[in-house]
């Protein structure tokens, strides 16, 4: 087999290239680990690819050709393989027990008790395993698992890998395009409109097939689009599966909370849909109730919902929500009274405060969004991001950031 890819990036195309050295060198770091690897995310965020950048690592670093197997099982090549025990012996007998032998597998879900084979390999000493999903949740992964596996959660790409690329000139504008024409790598490939249009027609068509409604038994097509229209169209805001399902029944969409909950467990699973709570910071507790999602992809939003005026605001509390989670915070909505933090931010380092706005040149509005962070009690950092082009200022500590500034590191 031959991998035909550079270390520490993306192909796009042939020569067209991104840099993105993150999520490799997490894979390097667990390299031999007696840990199970895993990768999730979306549908075409680069899980493969990422596998196959690990595998010209290896190549490159004295592991032979015939230590490495590779497996994708939704290749119609891989058909024959119907259960378990022979994804198990397939494997097997391509092993070789006096070398290390790294083993990947792409969507291993797709076979029934898919764990059993996965845990049997895990045992040998001599298999290195990988595996990659676009619809296994962390709950699956702790119970198949049972604790033997690190999770590397992949996203599509920031705005700082799309810029990257396409170039740092007028950043406004390639703001614009990249949240209407899409984060997912494989677009910036394509010429038109139209290509771009027809290939997430691709993705969002085999998340509704294969990632919801046959992995989880969901035979209402119609209705789970509606779902998840009505989830795009009211992306940044507080809801419950109540006020969903009052909202599509009183227009004739008859539907159960149940039966919301249900799919939108099924949208986050597939990492279409991301859930974040609520936690009280003056209460120091958190709520169960009120809960905001945030998409993936805005790019998908577009494309299912058309030029449909979107709020501009919550589109950026949605790009600032994606960049935080890829920095590795633990986040969540904040609560102070009657006041709204957008997020509150947790990692080794401590708690910071975030607060989005598209703009605050608006005396009442900027006043509105510090009298937020003002509200919090502690001398944690706090940050206002917005589109304004100002400079850098503080408000009584508070940063007040250009967002774009901000998702490119500067």
């Amino acid at each position: 087999m031959t991998y035909n890819r550079i270390y520490g990036k993306f192909y796009i195309g042939v020569v067209k290239i991104i840099n993105k050295p993150e999520y490799l060198e997490e894979l390097i770091s667990f390299k031999d680990k007696d840990l199970i690897k895993v990768i999730t995310g979306i549908r075409r965020c680069g899980k493969s690819t990422l596998f196959d950048l690990y595998i010209e690592y290896l190549l490159k670093n004295g592991v032979e050709d015939d230590q490495i197997i590779r497996i994708n099982l939704e290749d119609a090549d891989y058909d024959f393989i119907e259960n378990y025990k022979d994804l198990y012996n397939y494997i097997k007998n391509k092993l070789n027990p006096n070398k290390k032998n790294y083993v990947f597998l792409d969507e291993a879900q797709r076979v029934n008790e898919f764990e059993k084979a996965v845990n049997s390999l895990y045992i040998k000493k001599y298999v290195d395993l990988f595996l990659s999903s676009s619809n296994l949740s962390s709950v699956e992964l702790a119970t198949f698992l049972s604790g033997r596996y690190v999770e590397i959660k992949m996203l599509p790409l920031s705005f700082k890998e799309y810029i990257s690329y396409v170039g740092d000139t007028d950043l406004s504008r390639k703001y614009t395009d990249y949240i209407t024409k899409s984060s997912f790598p494989y677009t910036l490939s394509l010429n038109s409109t139209k290509d771009i249009r027809t290939y997430l027609e691709g993705i969002y068509t085999s998340i509704l097939v294969k990632d919801i409604s046959t992995r989880k038994s969901i035979t209402d097509m119609g209705m789970l689009d509606s779902v998840i229209k009505y989830m795009f169209d009211i992306v940044g805001n507080v809801c419950s599966s109540t006020n969903i399902a009052n909202t599509l029944t009183s227009v004739g969409k008859k539907i159960s909370v149940p039966t919301v909950e249900s799919y939108l467990n099924a949208l986050v699973d597939a990492f279409v849909l991301y859930k974040v709570s609520r936690y009280d910071i003056k209460g120091k507790q958190y709520l169960t109730s009120g809960v905001k999602y945030y998409l993936s992809d805005i790019g998908l939003r577009y494309y299912l919902l058309g030029s449909k005026k979107a709020d501009e605001g919550h589109i950026l509390e949605n790009i600032v929500y994606l960049e935080l989670k890829r920095r590795g915070y633990e986040i969540y909505i904040g609560k102070v009274d009657d006041k709204k933090v957008d997020f509150i931010c947790i990692n080794e380092k401590g708690t910071e405060y975030y607060q989005v706005a598209y703009t605050v040149r608006d005396e009442k509005t900027l006043e509105r969004e510090l009298n937020s962070l003002e509200s919090i009690n502690d001398h944690n950092p706090k940050y206002l991001l917005t589109m304004d082009n100002t400079p850098y200022t503080s408000h009584n500590g508070i940063k007040q950031i250009n967002v774009l500034d901000w998702l490119l590191n500067k």
